[in-house]
């Protein structure tokens, strides 16, 4: 039973939030702004408070005890809750001055940022839009420290302090030099059958490329070459002067179905998807604003989704049971 002999503090449960997510009173202070003293001060002093361990020391391991998660989750719902009352107490609609900020990949940034920001000019213009452009693993850590309102991300396993959505499934393409031998713009391919590939990469620290070593073992693709870029502008201009290639998401190249510097060919036999979702902190609530952003990207998403369905002899993008694509009767399960 719990013993309460003071009023716990907003502070408190706060440090607590960091530590279970962060797993580490270290990572914790930084991400807090305090001292590594001073986190695991509030944190015992909370304990103490409560009556019970709230985490096991083990060495320079943190692991949360059983009341730990307990008391983890309700921490959660309490903050959100407060914030939510803070929001509908205070002026924070979209005609009041206001702040959003978004951590996007590259992925999105291309083709689905410019007409989505453009909207959300005209509708939020008391709004200021600071936008992150990054890998997942910084934008993770930016959201979970909550450094950014949202952020888009591919699917992953293990969410602790994120609030997790999907926001689409995306047809992979491989995309090569318009004038280079791959050719068969817009037709599907199986790189199995094109022989050896010299195959530009994102680093081995990126989410995309175990899925993309994964799926080049498992069917037999042969990779002749490789270069790790993780900068989406220099991929693609390599790709566009050499007969190096590689393989993106179709939203990202929304802008390119004409096919005047790629030959992009959807990946078939099998077909390969990746997912992406929004990440926000669990112990926050989206503002309007950020909400708004939010389903406008989907919305540009969605429809440059609709638009290489459209330019494609099979299905690409999509699947979700609500939004402008689902209206995709032969969209991938």
């Amino acid at each position: 039973m719990f013993h309460y002999s003071a009023m716990l503090s907003l502070r408190q449960l706060r440090c607590f939030l960091a530590v279970y997510e962060e797993r580490s009173f270290t990572a914790a202070s930084v991400r807090e702004g305090a001292t590594q003293s001073g986190m695991s001060q509030h944190v015992r002093q909370l304990e103490e408070e409560l009556g019970v361990p709230l985490f096991e020391r083990v060495g320079r391991e943190v692991i949360p005890t059983a009341t730990g998660h307990r008391y983890y989750q309700e921490c959660v719902s309490i903050l959100r809750h407060l914030e939510r009352a803070t929001q509908a107490a205070s002026a924070s609609g979209l005609d009041c001055p206001g702040q959003v900020r978004i951590g996007l990949l590259p992925t999105f940034t291309r083709a689905a940022l410019a007409p989505a920001l453009a909207a959300f000019t005209e509708m939020a213009v008391r709004t200021e839009v600071f936008i992150t452009e990054a890998y997942s693993g910084v934008l993770t850590d930016m959201v979970r420290a909550a450094a950014l309102d949202f952020a888009v991300v591919p699917a992953f396993r293990g969410a602790t302090g994120l609030t997790v959505s999907r926001l689409m499934r995306d047809r992979e393409m491989l995309v090569a030099a318009a004038d280079g031998p791959i050719g068969g713009h817009l037709t599907p391919v199986r790189l199995a059958e094109l022989g050896p590939l010299k195959m530009v990469l994102p680093g081995e620290g990126n989410t995309r490329r175990t899925t993309l070593e994964s799926y080049f073992l498992t069917n037999a693709v042969a990779i002749a070459r490789r270069i790790e870029f993780d900068a989406m502008i220099g991929t693609l201009e390599l790709v566009a002067q050499s007969d190096w290639v590689t393989v993106l998401p179709a939203v990202l190249l929304g802008n390119d179905r004409g096919g005047e510097r790629y030959a992009i060919r959807p990946l078939a036999d099998p077909d390969l998807y990746s997912d992406f979702v929004v990440i926000e902190p669990a112990r926050r609530v989206m503002s309007d604003a950020a909400q708004l952003f939010a389903d406008l990207l989907k919305k540009e998403a969605w429809r440059i989704a609709e638009r290489w369905r459209d330019s494609l002899a099979g299905p690409t993008a999509a699947e979700d049971a609500e939004g402008p694509a689902a209206a995709f009767a032969d969209r991938p399960g």
